[in-house]
């Protein structure tokens, strides 16, 4: 399974890198500019208010970029035909597959963990040198309980990244799974205050295990599937 995770890596020229940075800056220089600008108004009042921006930003924005690969290492190859060159190869459809979605899974996961880390570290510098920005102290039980929710959170993320899968593969359509990966982070931003519908451990845990399930029935049944 590792050998093919590198084959389709080298073939797909992975250079997603430079997206992943250029996706944290503008995130980063979002958050700075809500910090500064609603000093007035204590959008982020406290630590806990900022790390829980963070992390809506950096879950909305590679929950978009999971289907954006999905569409790169599945659905593109399903629309040019060249899907059925890989089923040539003497390794089962399933391992081509599940190679394919392991690396979308573990890219959102990584990357959302380590955006969240990143950029909340950047910002509580920040505050270090203009104080005032954000009230209250940064203890470390309240480091240590982000990193657990950032985690956690990359994790949820990561499988509901998964769900546009199934929306894509239905027409074999680029615009589908894009599209339903905005509406799915439409959804579990939306809220009122404080509250959002991805904070809810139950809505977040129920919609990823939702994408596990379309990723194991999509592999289960590629034996199965006509590839035109």
């Amino acid at each position: 399974m590792l050998k093919l995770i590198r084959l389709e890596l080298r073939k797909s020229k992975f250079n997603f890198l430079k997206g992943v940075l250029i996706a944290d800056l503008a995130i980063l220089g979002f958050m700075i500019l809500i910090a500064f600008t609603s000093l007035s108004d204590g959008e982020f009042s406290t630590y806990a208010d900022l790390f829980d921006g963070v992390f809506v930003f950096v879950k909305a924005t590679y929950i978009i970029f999971a289907s954006v690969l999905l569409t790169k290492f599945v659905i593109d190859e399903y629309k040019s035909n060249t899907i059925t060159v890989l089923f040539m190869y003497p390794v089962p459809r399933k391992m081509l597959l599940a190679a394919k979605l392991i690396i979308v899974f573990l890219f959102t996961f990584l990357s959302i963990f380590l955006s969240d880390v990143v950029i909340s570290s950047v910002l509580t510098g920040v505050d270090y040198f203009v104080p005032d920005v954000i009230q209250g102290t940064l203890t470390q039980d309240l480091i240590t309980t982000q990193l657990m929710k950032a985690g956690t959170d990359a994790l949820y993320a990561a499988g509901i990244g998964l769900i546009p899968l199934y929306f894509g593969m239905r027409r074999k359509s680029v615009p589908a799974t894009i599209v339903s990966a905005v509406l799915i982070v439409m959804l579990i931003s939306s809220g009122f205050g404080n509250f959002r519908m991805g904070n809810m451990i139950g809505i977040s845990l129920t919609l990823a295990l939702v994408g596990a399930a379309i990723a194991y029935l999509s592999i289960r049944n590629i034996d199965h599937q006509d590839v035109a």
